[in-house]
């Protein structure tokens, strides 16, 4: 179980404090007293300063009673509001007032002065400043995708004043469901009282951070209300695990490194490549004795190298790609990053050099390399990347300025797997446009479509015409739906191999 508590110190007491404490060490009654009194005294003259005065009697308080343990959570104090609950009544009892005296009827007369009372009473008094003490916590800090998460929120009110009307709203991330409950809660809380309350949550890829709560309180009347802001910090990580999805099905542009990629040079491998005239130090094993046998000519059997390949696994997440065929469905980003985990895992294992970006407003870039380590920084890329979180960040987004910084970190001999829904036309040109500077660019592409209205299968037909056009101009693209992401991949290799 986690749990986070927030805490504040108040500033504006220090003198008042420090008198108390000196009256204590005394041992004076009489000067105890006293120092009390001022405090009263202090918080009826100065309104300005009710917050830090109640803050500081407080922990007073707990000195000579156990009712209370909990110090208040910092909070932010906003403007208070008319809610025109009341809106209305004035004039109408007045009106009623009025037309008694001109009927001579006294019950006209005296139900328009209990309105003008009623008026009266609900503007007299202020909403009230809550004071609370918050906890949050969580019943697990690190989930997986898709768990539940039990969220127990409990706020004090460790103020003087009573809540009459008093609404809590929990700053649930942007990024969570909730599944279970209602983050929110309405009550009535008297000084000391405390309120909990329960929902649950479904874990999501990415890093979660708490908003603060939120408390509406509202006046006896309900005619004025008052919102403020109250910091528990409380956060999850989830992080999901990487799971290989079968050999992805690169194309010829290699590094000089061994690898699994079958180029166009001999030397060593598996595959026949080709035979060449005998030159002296080459191995016996290499020697074409059926040549030799035939012809009496010495020849050598080259095989057709595999080396490694540099790989840049690019996720198209601009707000445009947080698409899905219906709201309950996960979006094409959401799919893209769980495709480019499973072939950055796949293509790590196959020895090959991989790096992730994201076309975002957020810059995100992990340089290509291998190993463990990289492992391990390429898992928590693709999960707590702010540029690949689950929700749009809401930027604005510069597509040349980010098409020249990619540039000029994109190593020379890379080639690009882009993960993109291909949902407009600038996904399919930037494609072309990689391609075309020397970058050798495979498309893999989530469909996020539906076909229950006649917008959404036009929606679709122009999408399938986006990848007809890169396939025309020779960029492999790839798309999968209801099926997995690996068995997308294999019958696309079939079809490419061809």
């Amino acid at each position: 179980m986690s749990d986070s508590r927030a805490e504040t110190t108040p500033g504006s007491a220090d003198s008042t404090d420090s008198e108390s404490d000196a009256a204590e060490r005394e041992d004076d009654t009489t000067a105890t007293a006293s120092a009390e009194r001022e405090d009263d005294t202090t918080a009826t003259a100065s309104p300005e300063r009710e917050d830090d005065t109640t803050a500081t009697a407080s922990p007073e308080r707990e000195d000579d009673t156990t009712a209370s343990t909990e110090t208040p959570t910092d909070r932010e104090r906003r403007r208070e509001v008319e809610t025109e609950r009341w809106l209305g009544v004035a004039g109408a009892a007045l009106a009623l007032v009025g037309l008694g005296v001109v009927v001579r009827e006294p019950s006209l007369v005296l139900a328009g002065a209990v309105g003008v009372g009623y008026a009266v009473y609900a503007r007299a008094g202020d909403a009230p400043t809550p004071t609370f003490a918050v906890t949050r916590s969580v019943s697990e800090a690190a989930p997986a995708p898709g768990d539940e998460v039990r969220v127990t929120v409990r706020a004090e009110n460790v103020g003087e004043a009573a809540l009459p009307d008093l609404r809590l709203v929990d700053g649930v991330p942007p990024g969570l469901a909730v599944v279970d409950g209602p983050a929110r809660v309405a009550t009535a809380l008297r000084p000391g009282a405390a309120v909990t309350f329960e929902y649950t949550v479904r874990a999501a890829r990415g890093d979660h951070e708490w908003e603060p709560l939120t408390a509406i309180t509202r006046d006896a009347a309900g005619a004025r209300e008052r919102t403020t802001a109250l910091d528990a910090a409380t956060a999850i990580a989830c992080t999901p695990e990487l799971s290989a999805g079968g050999d992805l099905p690169l194309r010829g542009l290699t590094t000089v490194h061994h690898g699994r990629v079958p180029t166009d040079v001999g030397g060593a491998g598996v595959e026949f490549h080709a035979t060449r005239e005998y030159r002296r130090g080459d191995p016996l094993k290499r020697v074409d004795w059926n040549r030799r046998a035939r012809t009496g000519e010495l020849s050598t059997v080259e095989l057709r190298e595999e080396r490694s390949a540099t790989v840049v696994l690019l996720v198209d997440a601009r707000e445009s790609a947080y698409v899905a065929p219906d709201p309950d469905a996960e979006t094409a980003v959401e799919a893209s990053v769980a495709a480019a985990g499973q072939a950055f895992s796949a293509l790590l294992t196959g020895g090959d050099r991989v790096g992730i970006a994201a076309l975002s407003p957020l810059d995100c870039w992990l340089p290509p390399g291998s190993g463990s380590v990289h492992a391990a920084r390429g898992r928590e890329t693709l999960a707590t990347d702010p540029a690949l979180a689950p929700t749009p960040s809401g930027e604005r987004f510069y597509r040349s300025l980010w098409f020249r910084r990619f540039r000029r970190r994109l190593p020379g001999d890379a080639q690009v797997l882009f993960f993109t829904p291909l949902v407009d036309d600038a996904a399919a040109s930037l494609a072309r446009r990689i391609d075309a500077h020397g970058h050798l660019v495979t498309v893999l592409s989530p469909d996020p479509t539906a076909t229950e209205t006649t917008g959404e299968r036009l929606t679709a037909f122009e999408r399938r015409q986006r990848l007809r056009t890169l396939r025309s101009a020779g960029i492999r693209a790839l798309e999968w739906r209801d099926d997995s992401f690996p068995v997308a991949v294999a019958a696309a290799t079939r079809r490419w191999s061809r």
